[in-house]
């Protein structure tokens, strides 16, 4: 870890609670709303999620699985969204999630009218801002985990 934890304290509960404790609260909020409050179908949301992990680094985001009512994505999905352009296992919705989430980590200058022309239909402006939000959750927070060294010791906020 790159940050020094005093004996005894959970290493993602001090850092996120006890060291900012104006931000960290808010930032763990945000992102357990990120998994509670999601309209998101699993597959496109755990593509995009999963393709932000493999960019990041995080050791923790990448072996996790969402779970909604005690369903998971398959075992082999994690390497269809690094395959995300070739994989016959995605829908249009999931590739554009996966495609979306690397764009958005990596050339978000780059995201130019076919793109969005592609994105539009098939996702409503509301699900493409909660998709983006999503993003931004997961980018900044699993990099942070993955640069401060947390992300051997994270668990989701809530869990």
């Amino acid at each position: 870890m790159n940050i020094d934890i005093p004996e005894g304290k959970n290493p993602i509960g001090y850092v996120w609670g006890e060291m900012v404790p104006g931000i960290g609260p808010a930032a763990a909020a945000f992102s357990q709303k990120v998994y509670s409050d999601t309209t998101l179908g699993l597959r496109e949301f755990e593509a995009a999620r999963l393709r932000i992990a493999q960019i990041n680094g995080c050791i923790f985001c990448q072996d996790w699985r969402t779970e909604r009512d005690g369903v998971t994505v398959e075992p082999e999905f994690a390497q269809a969204v690094t395959d995300w352009r070739t994989t016959d296992l995605f829908d249009d919705r999931t590739r554009l999630a996966a495609e979306y989430a690397e764009r958005y980590a990596i050339d978000h200058h780059g995201l130019d009218d076919e793109f969005w022309e592609r994105m539009s239909a098939h996702y409503s402006q509301a699900e493409v801002v909660e998709l983006s939000m999503c993003l931004g959750s997961w980018l900044a927070f699993g990099r942070l985990n993955h640069v401060l060294g947390l992300d051997t010791q994270c668990v989701l906020p809530g869990s």
